[in-house]
């Protein structure tokens, strides 16, 4: 029992440190993670804590367990103790804003000489857990934000501005709801790490194994299943754990060797994993959490959020399943024969009951109530079913597990939030988001085109290696701006960004998803990058289909959501087949850039609803030159090639 309890509190076997301060540390870790669940718990259904005093108890309690497990890998005992001294320190803020709220409101949030101690405390113990839970690009932008806000009055021109002192800082920055505490933290405390606790429970009870069988089950005896299996089941988990690294590891340990066994090349296999994994980035309820922080910033109700991520999440999917069945094809793998419509019948018989708490959380957001309360039940309904089969309970150290589990999954989302707040904190202070906003529109000058790919290209840049919501929550802060004054709809331009934050999971030089696939499959990290980006180039042109096909989006009339819907199944359909250049027979490179052509006419880059001659005549010309075109291939004789 006793080796068991220090399993699940997380005191491995190694004996690098004293076993003492390996266990003391490893039951404070554990501890705060049993506490941080029941303040969020209690915080999301009943609601009767403070913002400020919620997100900051819980930014402590989250910072000081991720610096006392940082400082227990570190060697030398000097280092060990500064950790360990800073994952005290890091809990005074939350203490303080606590006891002294009343207080704070009382005086406006008017700094004094205790807070800005407490203050510079937290600076340092923020940056600390940055640097070693995220890395360094978000460490140099707070600390690029810090010395702007203090030494700005040395800046000439229009970006500068009068500087701000400790005092002004310590205001903003710590005790309102506009920096370390605004909401990016109040998203994180609220829905990250609720429905990361929700996705880690699932994961325990089996609820992940069930994915991974119905893809099975639904695409397994189709040629190359394995590869369709692995699309599927990917996709599906991502959809309640939102992270395509945590998904690639975790689905990936199965999929890629199983798609390796049947033929696919190990470059190949891991592509289609880090394709399929990064899909749960985009695809409804969670998106990452974004969906929260997206419905949050633009002030519309969560609902209609996910209803617009919707099509465009689909039809992602619907490409990358066809460009991997059309590979199989191309390469003559084989079916899985262990798969099936009996394995589907069977796991959804002996286990379907492991998807209850999923569709509990789905009814019960369609019947009225909040995310959060809505995920507080969903829990509950995990562990009820949990308990009707010996094999999926839990008891009390699996609950231990999953509680510490989910605060080690969603620590370097909470330090990235928790840097993201210092640096919007400061961006609205002086005034700088604004200019970055207007610094983009003078050099697009009054091109959309040249404006929206100067936007892809920042916020790919600034999206790299960030957790998804931290790169969505930068990006609608710097860079929708900029698309909101041409007069695009608000959903439209925080779409467009948080497609294009997303696209570094698989591009490089970051490409986190493809890197961690690499690494399992055994292939050349960056050709298993590119291979990536190739089946999943939908991520990196559908944005700019939601400009000229709003109904993607669920913008407009019936008639303008229907036709931007097939008009983009078409065109993306064809240019899938076309990159793949297989399609029963193999594709000369002559058919294949007539598809390309024909495809990128069908997606003319103009209003759906135009009714200009030349709009109308490139869009019947693609779609009759695809009709050809398919006729042709599909008539010839399909290669023998299946074993």
């Amino acid at each position: 029992m006793f080796d068991k309890l220090m399993e699940a509190i997380g005191l491995t076997p190694e004996r690098e440190h004293n076993p003492t301060e390996r266990f003391v540390v490893s039951v404070w870790f554990a501890g705060l993670a049993i506490a941080i669940t029941a303040l969020v718990i209690y915080g999301a259904y009943f609601g009767l804590i403070t913002a400020l005093i919620l997100r900051a108890e819980f930014f402590s309690l989250v910072a000081s367990a991720g610096l006392a497990a940082i400082g227990l890998r570190r060697g030398p005992l000097w280092q060990r103790v500064i950790f360990y001294a800073l994952a005290a320190i890091v809990l005074i803020p939350g203490f303080h804003i606590h006891a002294s709220y009343m207080d704070i409101v009382m005086r406006g949030a008017m700094s004094r000489p205790a807070d800005l101690w407490i203050f510079v405390g937290l600076m340092l113990a923020l940056i600390a857990l940055v640097r070693f839970t995220v890395g360094w690009p978000l460490v140099i932008m707070v600390v690029v934000a810090l010395g702007y806000a203090w030494f700005g009055y040395l800046i000439p021109g229009q970006y500068g501005h009068s500087g701000y002192d400790l005092r002004r800082l310590t205001s903003t920055l710590m005790l309102s709801t506009e920096g370390v505490y605004g909401v990016p933290m109040g998203v994180a405390v609220e829905y990250i790490f609720l429905f990361s606790l929700l996705g880690g429970l699932l994961m325990k009870i089996g609820t992940g194994e069930v994915f991974v069988d119905m893809a099975r089950g639904l695409t397994g005896r189709m040629r190359g299943g394995p590869g369709m299996s692995a699309a599927l089941s990917s996709t599906l988990l991502g959809t309640i754990n939102g992270s395509a690294v945590a998904n690639v590891v975790t689905t990936g340990t199965f999929t890629i060797p199983l798609m390796k066994r049947t033929g696919y090349t190990a470059t190949l296999a891991g592509a289609i994993e880090a394709a399929a994994s990064s899909a749960g980035q985009i695809l409804p309820p969670v998106m990452g959490a974004a969906a929260f922080l997206m419905a949050e910033i633009i002030g519309v109700p969560y609902g209609q959020i996910a209803l617009a991520a919707l099509v465009p999440g689909l039809l992602y999917v619907v490409a990358l399943m066809l460009a991997v069945w059309l590979e199989a094809g191309r390469l003559g793998l084989e079916r899985d024969p262990s798969a099936g419509f009996a394995l589907l019948r069977d796991t959804v018989l002996r286990r379907g009951y492991l998807l209850i708490p999923l569709l509990a959380l789905i009814g019960f957001m369609f019947a009225g109530y909040t995310p959060t309360r809505a995920a507080v039940l969903s829990l509950v309904a995990g562990l009820i079913v949990s308990v009707f089969r010996a094999d999926t309970r839990i008891g009390v150290l699996g609950l231990i597990q999953v509680c510490r589990d989910t605060l080690v999954s969603v620590m370097p989302i909470v330090a990235a939030v928790a840097a993201a707040g210092v640096v919007i904190g400061v961006l609205n202070l002086t005034g700088l988001g604004l200019m970055l906003s207007g610094l983009i529109l003078d050099v697009g000058g009054q091109n959309i085109w040249v404006i929206l790919l100067l936007t892809a290209f920042v916020s790919f840049i600034l999206g790299m290696g960030l957790p998804t919501s931290a790169a969505y929550l930068l990006l609608a802060v710097l860079i929708a701006p900029a698309l909101t004054q041409l007069g695009l709809p608000p959903i439209v331009s925080h779409m467009f960004i948080f497609y294009f934050g997303l696209v570094s999971a698989i591009t490089p030089p970051v490409a986190l998803a493809a890197y961690a696939a690499a690494s399992i499959s055994g292939a050349d990290a960056n050709a298993t990058a590119v291979e990536a980006i190739r089946l999943g180039f939908v991520k990196l042109l559908v944005p700019f289909l939601f400009v000229t096909m709003p109904g993607l989006l669920m913008l407009g009339s019936g008639a303008q959501i229907v036709l931007s819907m097939l008009l983009s199944l078409a065109g993306l359909s064809a240019l899938t087949v076309a990159f793949a250049g297989w399609l029963w027979r193999p594709l000369r490179m002559g058919e294949r850039l007539l598809l390309a052509v024909c495809a990128m006419l069908v997606l003319w880059p103009t209003d759906v609803t135009a009714t200009d001659t030349v709009t109308l005549i490139a869009r019947l010309a693609g779609l009759a030159g695809l009709a050809v075109l398919l006729r042709r291939a599909s008539s010839a004789p399909p290669r023998q090639t299946e074993r």
